[in-house]
Formats: structure tokens, C-alpha cells, sequence
């Protein structure tokens, strides 16, 4: 089953926090056109109101500029809502690195401020986006949930400590948390500018600008890349799960294994920018060389599917890019 055929109750309404954000954006959209109530927290310091210009006139949505350190902001943001959908967070391992104080503020006292605003609320489920970089030092393949090692950033403790959060409010308030371990997300309105950016679209960009871009290390890492479709199926799926699986994490992805200099060959090709060669950087502080995911878990317990290959996602992605 995908997750177009799933119902919930009729009036059911869903707080979605980083709604203004690529993954949140492309949540609340889908939400919307399966005709139920959206609740869209953002402070648009990552987000943008362009994301969700075309929601702003649906009368099933609302939309809250508020930050998720705002505790009594959250609790009021989740009153009568369903589902939380907790996506709102600072990404990015290097900039961690610069900013641990912060990343410590955000990621981890804003999660806990709406795990408390969820349990006041009596909300139903409590989704939430953790990271493939929960792994760490770990080095098999692939990467299994319950078999991580040490971790190599802040970002990465942020996310490992808000797993730890969520297990302890599903077994002390019982309340429905189900975390998502997201491996590399790309898609349509995922941003290309800045330091920080996700590489597959930063590559496009560029090229389509006809600028060099750089990739850190040799281009050998690999990374199992995930199309947005597969993250929506995943998060509206845990929305339906057994309550028995509570607490727990899952991992997100392809279950694939493609390597950067892979991916840049073919973004280049499909922009017709094969004469433009990529600047060879220095590997980045805190990544990890190889990420594969096995999902069984999630299937098995979630019925996620992977309907969207990274070949066919990235196809569509340069196909949306181009118009």
C-alpha cells in the first residue's frame, strides 16, 4: 500500500513543524491533497514562505511563524491537533561543528519542547526526523537500526539524544513516538544555495549556471540517496502504525549505495555539462565515507515502500529543475 491509499479520521488535523522547509513543504502539500487539516509551525530561518505560498489560500491550512524553543508557543501550536509530524531542525554536520551551543538549543531543546507539547496535547503520534548519521563511527554495511557506533558531530548527537527523548516519552507517558532516520533526502524545493547545501542540488545548480563545483574527498564516498516521495510514504505510514512498535527508530532510504563522482557524471550528462569537471576538495570533518541502509525494519513494521528509485527520483528532480 502507498500512502495515497491511507485514511484517517475525517476531521483529522496534523501539525507539521519546519513546514516551510524542503521535506515539511512537500508534507504539508501532500497532506492537504489527501483533504485533511494542515497546522504549519515554522520560524523561516531554514524555511521559506515561497514553499507554501500556494497552501496559504486552502482553508484546511494554517500557518504559525513561531520557533520550536517557544515552549509555550508549541504547546499552543499542538492544541487539537492528531499527528505531529517533527521535522523543524538545523541540519548540516559541519556547521554543527561551529555551532555545538546552538544545535544543542534547537535540535535538541525544541524536539523535547514538542515531545511535551504532544503529550499535553494527548496527540495521537509523534513522528519525528532523526539522521543516518546516528551510525557514526559504525563501519558495516549495511547500516542496521540497533548496531550504531560512536558518534562524529554534534548534529549527530543532537539526533541520537532525541531518539533517546522519544523512547523515554513513549514508555513514561506513553506516548506514540516513531523516529525516521533519514539517509541523504533530495528532491524538488530542497535549497542549493550556501556552505551548507545538499550536494545533489547544489550540483545541479551550478552546472546549470555553468560553475565548478566542488567535491570534498576523492568522490568515492557513497551514499544512499532518498527521494522525497519515499520520506512522505514513511512519515504519513507511521502515522498509522502499531502502538507496539512506539519508541522506536527506523531507517529511511533506498537501500541503495551510489557514489558521489557517480552522481555528479550523471548530472552533468543529463545538463549537457560533461566539460565541466569537478574541483577535487579535502574530505569534510565528521562524515562518514560509506552509508547504506538496510530498511527491512521499516518495512516489516511500518509497510513503508520504496516507490521511488534514486534513478527514477533523480530523473524527475532534473525533469521539475528544467522547467
Amino acid at each position: 500500500m502507498k500512502y495515497t491509499d491511507l485514511e484517517f479520521e475525517k476531521d483529522s488535523i496534523f501539525l507539521v513543524t519546519g513546514g516551510a522547509g524542503f521535506i515539511g513543504s512537500h508534507l504539508c502539500e501532500t497532506i492537504l491533497k489527501m483533504g485533511y487539516k494542515v497546522r504549519c509551525l515554522d520560524d523561516l530561518s531554514n524555511g521559506f514562505l515561497h514553499n507554501i505560498e500556494p497552501f496559504m489560500t486552502n482553508n484546511n491550512f494554517e500557518f504559525i511563524k513561531q520557533d520550536i524553543m517557544d515552549l509555550d508557543g508549541c504547546i499552543a501550536a499542538a492544541k487539537d491537533v492528531d499527528y505531529i509530524l517533527h521535522q523543524a531542525a538545523w541540519g548540516s554536520v559541519p556547521r554543527s561543528i561551529e555551532m555545538p551551543v546552538f544545535y544543542e538549543q534547537v535540535n535538541i531543546g525544541g524536539t523535547l519542547n514538542m515531545l511535551e507539547a504532544a503529550r499535553r496535547n494527548n496527540v495521537k503520534k509523534f513522528v519525528y526526523a532523526s539522521s543516518s548519521s546516528v551510525y557514526g563511527d559504525e563501519p558495516n554495511l549495511p547500516k542496521v537500526e540497533g548496531r550504531e557506533g560512536n558518534v562524529l558531530s554534534p548534529y549527530a548527537l543532537t539526533k541520537k539524544v532525541n531518539e533517546q527523548y522519544a523512547k523515554l516519552y513513549s514508555e513514561l507517558y506513553n506516548l506514540d513516538t516513531y523516529g525516521l532516520r533519514y539517509f541523504n533526502v533530495f528532491g524538488p524545493r530542497q535549497n542549493p544555495n550556501g556552505a551548507y547545501a545538499a550536494v545533489i542540488p547544489k550540483f545541479i545548480n551550478q552546472l546549470k549556471n555553468d560553475e565548478q563545483p566542488t567535491i570534498n574527498g576523492d568522490g568515492q564516498q557513497s551514499r544512499d540517496f532518498t527521494y522525497i516521495e519515499n520520506v512522505i510514504d514513511a512519515n504519513l505510514k507511521a502515522c498509522k502504525a502499531d502502538s507496539k512498535y512506539s519508541g522506536e527508530a527506523f531507517n529511511i532510504a533506498s537501500g541503495g549505495r551510489e557514489y558521489l563522482i557517480d552522481v555528479y557524471d550523471t548530472i552533468a550528462k543529463e545538463l549537457n555539462k560533461e566539460h565541466i569537471k569537478p574541483i577535487m576538495g579535502s574530505d569534510r570533518v565528521g562524515d562518514i565515507k560509506h552509508s547504506n541502509a538496510d530498511v527491512s525494519k521499516a518495512e516489516e513494521y511500518l509497510n513503508y515502500v520504496v516507490s521511488v528509485s534514486f534513478k527514477e527520483g533523480l530523473k524527475s528532480m532534473l525533469t521539475k529543475e528544467n522547467r
